[in-house]
């Protein structure tokens, strides 16, 4: 205030342009806030195209990922392990699987995957 006082500069016109600069920066920080609203979604949708679907069915062969067992180690065992018959499917990620033998457990159904080999039919791959 002194400044202006004593430089006879125009408290109005200071003043008003202080105003138009703090517009023009929150007019710049909703624009950017935007943009990276945008650049989520966009990515978000990128991401999601890349996701496996992970729907079984009843009736399904599946894999089991077998994490626990480390009785071998070794880098060419497979970690996943003979093919389960799916035989129910619960909400949130609950898969029931029988195995050869015909005992049923539940598992998680992000330690599962499909079975893609090739079978003449499902009775026959439970029984080997």
């Amino acid at each position: 205030m002194w400044t202006l006082k004593k430089l006879n500069l125009d408290w109005s016109g200071a003043s008003s342009q202080r105003l138009n600069e703090m517009n023009e920066l929150d007019e710049l920080r909703l624009k950017a806030y935007e943009s990276s609203v945008l650049y989520k979604e966009k990515m978000k949708k990128y991401r999601d195209q890349n996701i496996e679907k992970r729907e079984f069915a009843p009736s399904d062969l599946v894999l089991l990922f077998n994490s626990r067992l480390r009785l071998f180690p070794g880098k060419l065992k497979s970690k996943w392990t003979e093919p389960f018959k799916v035989t129910q499917v619960f909400p949130h990620g609950v898969v029931e699987l029988e195995n050869k033998e015909g005992t049923k457990f539940n598992v998680n159904n992000q330690r599962i995957k499909s079975y893609l080999g090739q079978a003449k039919s499902i009775n026959e791959v439970i029984k080997e």
